[in-house]
């Protein structure tokens, strides 16, 4: 099942050509961290003459390991013109982030990490031990 990947902003898109396949018989199963597809291509009629045959009949599956920054829980799925099409968040907890640090009693100072996004986190200062 030939099957392109790639990333765009903060998601995952995931498209298989499945031409030919009922969108009924397609299924779509996670397990951890496991995508699983299966789909279903009947057979042609066994009365005929095959000339050539390269396309898979019956059930076939692919399976992707996909990361733990990806929210799994969130994964959409739609199956147009032969193509079915996966949309993956990127979890909230895999953005980049800003880390505000505290130095003494002096105003916070602002460290960017990743790139650059706008999401704060505040770190308290650990009192300094003589």
């Amino acid at each position: 099942m030939p099957m392109d990947a790639w990333r765009d902003g903060d998601q995952f898109l995931v498209e298989f050509d499945l031409p030919g396949v009922d969108p009924g018989s397609v299924d779509l199963d996670v397990e951890r961290n496991v995508l699983t597809v299966t789909a279903q291509r009947p057979p042609l009629d066994d009365q005929s003459e095959f000339l050539a045959a390269e396309r898979p009949r019956g059930v076939f599956t692919r399976q992707l390991v996909l990361g733990d920054n990806l929210d799994l829980d969130r994964i959409q799925a739609a199956y147009r013109n032969g193509v079915l099409r996966l949309v993956i968040p990127v979890a909230e907890k895999a953005k980049p982030r800003k880390i505000n640090i505290s130095h003494g009693d002096t105003t916070d100072q602002v460290i960017t990490t990743g790139n650059g996004r706008t999401t704060h986190d505040t770190v308290e200062a650990a009192p300094a031990h003589a």
